[in-house]
């Protein structure tokens, strides 16, 4: 009988650990959806709602927003192994200096070899067309492939 306990309480203890990290992709992307209803929603009281309907909506919004961050960072916390990279080498020639959206970059770095094939695999959003997630340093960087524009910049994105 007390082995039966003993079993029953360790797999009680262990079984919720299993099934936390299961469930963090289907809990982002449920939080994905719930910005996209927030979101709805603040426009439809921008339209039809009071300045306090607006704020409202405004508030859940930015607390939709706030629990994606946090599930991210709970996955990326967890998986830490995914976020771990070999050593980066910059092209040779250049230095790393950090990016601001709009700096076009050199093409060398943009090339081939410093594209993220799988951004799926870091919970990154789809490119549009002609933009690549790209490795730059630590950081990830939206580009437009045509010229080397950066979009948008992920500092500190790789352990």
């Amino acid at each position: 009988m007390r082995k039966l306990i003993v079993s029953a309480l360790m797999a009680a203890t262990i079984l919720p650990a299993g099934t936390a990290l299961a469930q963090s992709p289907r809990e982002i992307r449920k939080d994905q959806r719930d910005i996209r209803q927030e979101q709805r929603e603040l426009r439809d009281a921008q339209r039809y709602g009071t300045r306090a309907d607006v704020r409202e909506q405004r508030r859940d919004v930015r607390e939709a927003r706030r629990e994606l961050r946090e599930d991210w960072r709970d996955y990326r916390r967890d998986h830490r192994a995914v976020y771990t990279l070999p050593r980066y080498y910059a092209p040779r020639g250049h230095v790393y200096r950090p990016v601001r959206v709009g700096v076009a970059i050199a093409p060398a770095f943009y090339s081939q070899r410093y594209w993220i094939a799988d951004p799926y695999r870091y919970r990154l959003p789809r490119p549009a067309a002609n933009q690549r997630w790209i490795r730059y340093g630590n950081d990830v960087l939206l580009i437009n492939a045509r010229n080397g524009r950066v979009i948008q910049v992920i500092n500190g994105f790789f352990y």
